[in-house]
């Protein structure tokens, strides 16, 4: 089980409603990830080191309910789809009552230093295996 990434609503996050902007969500999603790579033992600094990037291809968000500053965010990330040279990832947030405030999935491809595609299981089967394993405990 991964642990949750916590951000916490910063006052220029808001709007004149006080309400955190819905763009902030998907900057929330990048934070969570990055972190989540990083539990798994791929953080972003080794990922580039190998000369791999992961651009989003696509972005899902879902907002069920808003949060406000200084709010405290909890942000479950799990592989959802690891499927030839793409990676789906899904996002739940909740509030500090466990209440959904957005469920979001970001798609994503790898490529190397020459924007080339990148096959992870023939290049990098580790990375891949971690992915997968995360992947198969889902189901």
């Amino acid at each position: 089980m991964m642990n949750k990434y916590k951000h916490t609503v910063q006052y220029y996050e808001t709007d004149k409603m006080g309400i955190a902007h819905h763009s902030n969500y998907i900057r929330w999603m990048e934070e969570a990830r990055v972190d989540f790579l990083s539990q798994i033992g791929w953080d972003y600094d080794k990922l580039e080191e190998l000369g791999v990037a992961s651009p989003v291809t696509a972005i899902d968000c879902k907002y069920k309910t808003s949060c406000t500053f200084a709010d405290d965010v909890f942000i479950s990330v799990k592989v959802e789809e690891l499927k030839g040279v793409r990676l789906k990832i899904y996002y739940e947030m909740k509030n500090k009552d466990d209440k959904i405030l957005c469920e979001a999935h970001s798609e994503h491809c790898f490529l190397d230093k020459e924007g080339k595609i990148v096959r992870l299981q023939k290049e990098f089967p580790d990375f891949y295996n971690a992915l997968a394993d995360l992947t198969e405990e889902e189901r």
